[in-house]
């Protein structure tokens, strides 16, 4: 866990609002003990998780592709091929939403806007060093285009069938 305890009651504060501009159907799936709260959900993504990414055509038309996610900060963090589609959508409409499922044990659903992140960014080390300690090498040396990018949340829930096996 790296998140800051401003980072927690952020992500706590982003949460509860969610929830409660969520529809029933929703708030009938995820409530009560299976309703995962900040803490838990920095404590339960750790390490690689695959992501899916969706992301929208210039005509309008919604993809979706998997990415390595990364919870850093209260955020997810990935990288990718620049010449990749979704790269290329991202950069011209922002607009994301991304999703964590394992099965029925969580699921984490987050929408937002994704920001590319240079080397002059001032997270920019700490990302590559975590990304660095998890797969042996930068993602910079997996080809000569690739971008950082990170999901600026502005609306995520998370949910766990059974917090006891997770």
């Amino acid at each position: 866990m790296r998140e800051t305890v401003a980072e927690v009651t952020a992500l706590q504060d982003l949460l509860d609002a969610s929830y409660a501009q969520s529809t029933q159907h929703l708030k009938n799936i995820i409530k009560g003990p299976r309703k995962l709260d900040a803490e838990e959900l920095t404590r339960f993504l750790t390490g690689m998780c695959t992501l899916n990414l969706a992301t929208v055509t210039a005509k309008g038309e919604p993809r979706i592709s998997a990415v390595d996610g990364h919870f850093l900060h209260a955020r997810w963090v990935f990288t990718t091929s620049g010449s990749a589609a979704k790269a290329r959508q991202l950069k011209r409409r922002s607009a994301a939403s991304v999703s964590y499922v394992d099965g029925e044990r969580i699921g984490v659903f987050s929408h937002g806007a994704v920001e590319f992140l240079g080397t002059d960014h001032p997270d920019f080390q700490e990302i590559e060093e975590h990304l660095v300690n998890h797969y042996g090498s930068s993602p910079s040396s997996w080809a000569d285009d690739i971008v950082y990018l990170r999901l600026q949340p502005t609306w995520m829930v998370g949910y766990a069938f059974d917090k006891t096996k997770l």
